[in-house]
């Protein structure tokens, strides 16, 4: 196998755990990484299945931050209503982006993924996240996950589908748009993180299944060499970003989106990225 090959696959899968769970869009980074590296469909094989597998290694690094609740939930499925209330409420959540995800999912990806679309997205996040941090108090209702009703899981659910247009970052909708609903920042970054299980998961089987015909046995190096950077990355970026929300706000990651768009609109009217593919 290619040294070079390996080491910017080792360079995906940093830029996948850095971006996964920051609210500012793992997709238009990836995109942006590979093309600059050269680490495409035109190079690479299996580059676009590439960038679905080492989202693996995100999830793995989520349930091991969170696996004490994870392990007691699936452990109180049958006997614990406190458990069954929590699975309840992150189905909920999972299945508006699941449902619409399958609908539209072909459609999306022939008429989202432009520069356009990606650097507005960009751009219009990070006004949101400014206009959220930078309003009155609001008035917070729920403080942990333990106190969200199934129609506040449906509502943080709505937001994290919004995610399916390229560019506006899951765990973005998802954080936000909870504290916009009463969710505490912790509450509404805990449950993100729960969401992004199933959601990651589900995602991640669907596109494979897909694909399931690019597999080959000679690009498993490069699978498991970003998935295994992607997992080491992703778990020190959310035991970061757990401590982070406690003394500070998301204003940085809205100025750093605002920027990233217009880096996007830059690369794509020069023609230096192509964000097309």
């Amino acid at each position: 196998m290619d040294l070079i090959l390996i080491v910017k696959a080792a360079i995906m899968g940093i830029v996948e755990g850095l971006t996964e769970f920051l609210p500012v869009s793992s997709t238009g980074h990836l995109i942006l990484a590979g093309s600059l590296m050269g680490f495409s469909e035109e190079t690479v094989k299996s580059a676009k299945l590439f960038d679905i597998v080492i989202q693996a290694g995100a999830i793995i690094a989520v349930v091991i931050v969170y696996w004490q609740r994870v392990r007691d939930t699936l452990a109180g499925l049958g006997n614990d209503r406190r458990q069954q209330r929590f699975a309840i409420n992150v189905l909920i959540g999972f299945l508006p982006a699941a449902l619409l995800g399958v609908a539209f999912n072909s459609a999306i990806k022939a008429h989202l993924f432009t520069p356009a679309v990606v650097a507005t997205t960009f751009i219009l996040g990070g006004i949101i996240i400014l206009w959220v941090e930078r309003r009155a108090a609001p008035v917070v209702r729920i403080r942990s996950v333990d106190e969200l009703a199934p129609v506040d899981a449906l509502k943080v659910g709505l937001a994290q589908s919004l995610a399916l247009v390229p560019g506006t970052s899951r765990s973005g909708a998802t954080i936000i748009g909870g504290m916009l609903f009463g969710l505490s920042r912790q509450a509404a970054t805990d449950f993100s993180f729960f969401l992004a299980i199933p959601t990651l998961i589900g995602a991640s089987v669907y596109s494979l299944w897909k694909a399931r015909h690019d597999l080959s046995g000679a690009d498993l190096p490069l699978l498991v060499v970003g998935t295994l950077v992607s997992f080491v990355v992703a778990w020190i970026v959310v035991r970061w970003l757990l401590r982070y929300i406690a003394t500070h706000t998301f204003v940085p990651f809205a100025w750093y989106r605002i920027a990233f768009g217009l880096v996007v609109l830059l690369t794509w009217w020069q023609g230096w990225v192509h964000w097309a593919d």
